[in-house]
């Protein structure tokens, strides 16, 4: 055997120790795929070409030389820069692939044969291959590049996503990307269980359009069902009301009443007379219908206290509730900042804070055992091993 396993992943008593993964893939929904397999336990080897992942250049922020974009899913790895259009190269990577258990990728149709990617699948039919691609193989848009944006637009989710009078608006993070990688992530999975099963190595693909609409999950079994076309609502939810944000005297808090019985405990925590007075309200269909009129009554009722005073009187209700706030308040909050999801790893740069993964095996959260490496980091290694060991 030629490719030893990286020391960071021997004694880990995780999951995937032992599993050989290959990472081709580039920018976000590929690299999270890897990532989640390395999280867990895996070997992973990235190979970048000499150009270098697109993402490590896409900033500002950086952390040093690197974007935080491609810090965010890139830990867990060794990395070697290959030229597969370079026979000597393309050897290497081929011994790579004759190794790996899976190999994850997100090349175009295009590259995938003018870089003789097939021969590569070829030379290990039993490896798990996970191919990334913009929508389904054979369909009209197979072929053409996409990126997160882009899902989000043809998905329907911009369609659903923003103000009811406003334009479509993309949701604040990659969600397209993300939905996609946590797809691949569960198809590399499930490969390499058959595997265990004596079942050969199977190609799975994700691809970016159909996992980004799968996230639409309700609003588009909505429209399947009944033909109607969802409409964006702002925060409010289609079917569920109270179910969004409502004024206080100094912002916003969020209710999230998704029962008649959470509902009647929200009107008996408000205690107002003309609130409750209103009985029609007492179901949900009813409330849906008025939504409006029932905005109103409890934007007035809301204006009287701050957000930390209703905050405080909502917190033993029973009342699904939330305060609404940004990036830096919530890694603040106590949930967060008193737990053990944020940790330290490495990078070429220096030791920083990353999430860990949201995973627990057992109670216990993984640690992060390697950050990101430089481009190319591990090359002379690996591909020195590979030329030294014999036949």
């Amino acid at each position: 055997m030629i490719w030893e396993l990286d020391p960071s992943n021997i004694g880990t008593g995780l999951p995937l120790e032992g599993i050989r993964v290959l990472d081709f893939s580039r920018v976000l929904a590929g690299p999270l795929s890897a990532m989640i397999a390395g999280d867990l336990g895996a070997d992973v080897i990235k190979v970048e070409s000499p150009d270098g992942d697109p993402v490590r250049a896409l900033a500002p922020p950086r952390f040093g030389d690197d974007a935080t974009y491609y810090l965010a899913v890139n830990r867990h790895r060794r990395n070697v820069v290959a030229d597969l259009r370079d026979p000597v190269d393309f050897e290497h990577v081929t011994n790579l692939v004759r190794e790996a258990d899976a190999v994850v990728e997100n090349y175009l149709p295009g590259q995938i044969r003018s870089l003789g990617i097939e021969k590569l699948r070829l030379a290990n039919p039993d490896c798990v291959w996970v191919s990334i691609t913009p929508a389904t193989s054979g369909g009209p848009i197979a072929d053409q590049p996409s990126f997160d944006l882009l899902a989000q637009a043809r998905s329907g989710l911009m369609g659903v996503t923003g103000e009811f009078n406003g334009p479509p608006t993309k949701v604040g993070a990659p969600i397209a990307d993300v939905v996609t990688g946590l797809y691949g992530a569960i198809a590399l999975v499930t490969g390499l269980f058959e595997r265990v099963q004596g079942r050969p190595g199977r190609h799975f693909e994700a691809p970016l359009l159909e996992s980004t609409m799968s996230a639409l999950a309700n609003q588009a079994q909505g429209f399947l069902a009944t033909g109607v076309n969802p409409m964006r609502l702002g925060n409010d939810h289609p079917s569920i009301t109270p179910y969004g944000p409502v004024t206080t005297a100094d912002g916003l808090i969020l209710l999230a009443v998704g029962t008649d019985g959470q509902y009647q405990k929200l009107v008996t925590v408000l205690d107002d007379p003309q609130l409750s007075s209103q009985s029609v309200w007492s179901t949900n269909a009813a409330r849906v219908i008025s939504r409006d009129a029932l905005r109103v009554e409890l934007n007035r009722i809301f204006a009287k206290h701050s957000t930390e005073e209703w905050l405080e009187i909502l917190a033993t209700s029973g009342v699904p509730h939330a305060p609404i706030v940004d990036v830096q308040g919530a890694f603040a909050q106590p949930q967060i900042s008193e737990g053990d999801f944020v940790g330290f790893m490495s990078s070429p740069a220096g030791e920083l804070k990353a999430m860990r993964t949201p995973l627990l095996l057992d109670g216990v959260r993984p640690p992060i055992r390697r950050g990101p490496r430089r481009l190319g980091e591990d090359t002379d290694e690996l591909f020195c091993k590979k030329t030294e060991s014999p036949d």
